[in-house]
């Protein structure tokens, strides 16, 4: 079976990110999470059968998107949870503000438990502080913090028989794993599964496949990384352009893998990993689909609240 990467939105996201897959209609979403800094839609989606997309703007920052069992979605906006519903012309509902004391965090990455929780970490928007947490949005709407010290939040995502969730901080540079209890929510004993140090690029988003393997998109190094359960590389993929930043299966079989990217030009800054670049690569901000995997994924649940 041969792999093949293909370019099916070149949408130029500022900064794309969350895909999720919804089988129950067939189509994707996915955030250009600083779109509105450069006045791009903040909320996308795509019907592959027809090629079709349609665009939502907000007026914040999103980290991370959710589609939500009652209908619409609930938004890890920059400052808090939000409802929103994509048949409204209104702005999204808030459910609860978060760290609203720290101007320099804002939520970030998250994705649903098999329970219906929502779960999203926040990141220092300088990217160089561990001053931010791991927040739980439970079906009731009450909110948990269950870690701290973050400087960015990014991949959380659960094993196929919910007793592992993984989380990984971009600049810490490792991809932990946790001990995690499908009745409550909580994780403990957390661990380092595995680290970048030795790759070319930063982890960014995380999916889990259906042998229980652990996807990354590795943003700077461009590749997807496929980790085993015990934290050995299966394989890596190299795609298109180098800032990929979040991956989820999809399609009528859950076998075609998207990843989506980021147009937004890189500086240094306080991160000698980061390439000066003066304008993005060729078809960066684009939304990939990698097929001849022979690899399935898992369906993505629902906010159950």
């Amino acid at each position: 079976m041969t792999v093949r990467i293909e370019c099916v939105v070149a949408c130029q996201n500022h900064l794309g990110e969350s895909p999720i897959w919804d089988p129950r209609d067939g189509l994707l979403y996915w955030v250009d999470g600083t779109g509105p800094r450069v006045g791009n839609p903040s909320i996308w989606r795509l019907d592959p059968r027809t090629g079709a997309t349609e665009t939502w703007r907000t007026e914040k920052d999103i980290g991370a998107m959710v589609l939500r069992e009652a209908g619409g979605a609930v938004l890890a906006m920059s400052d808090g949870f939000y409802f929103f519903n994509f048949e409204s012309d209104g702005p999204p509902e808030l459910i609860t503000r978060i760290e609203a004391d720290e101007p320099r965090s804002r939520l970030n990455d998250g994705k649903v438990d098999r329970r219906g929780r929502f779960f999203a970490g926040a990141m220092d928007d300088k990217e160089e502080l561990g001053l931010c947490g791991l927040w739980r949005l439970d079906p009731d709407l009450t909110t948990t913090r269950v870690d701290d010290g973050i400087i960015c939040s990014n991949g959380p995502c659960w094993s196929p028989d919910d007793r592992t969730f993984y989380f990984a901080d971009t600049f810490r540079e490792e991809l932990w794993a946790y001990d995690y209890d499908i009745e409550t929510g909580a994780v403990s004993n957390r661990r380092v599964f595995a680290s970048s140090r030795s790759l070319p690029g930063l982890y960014d988003g995380s999916t889990v496949d259906a042998e229980g393997c652990v996807w990354n998109a590795m943003v700077i190094g461009g590749e997807l990384v496929r980790y085993t359960p015990d934290g050995e590389i299966e394989r890596q993929i190299g795609m298109p352009v180098r800032n990929i930043t979040s991956l989820i299966f999809g399609g009528e079989e859950l076998d075609v893998l998207y990843v989506t990217s980021m147009a937004r030009v890189q500086h240094p800054a306080v991160h000698d990993r980061f390439a000066p670049e003066l304008r993005p690569q060729f078809q960066a901000g684009s939304v990939f689909a990698v097929t001849g995997l022979g690899i399935r994924g898992l369906p993505e649940p629902r906010f159950a609240g």
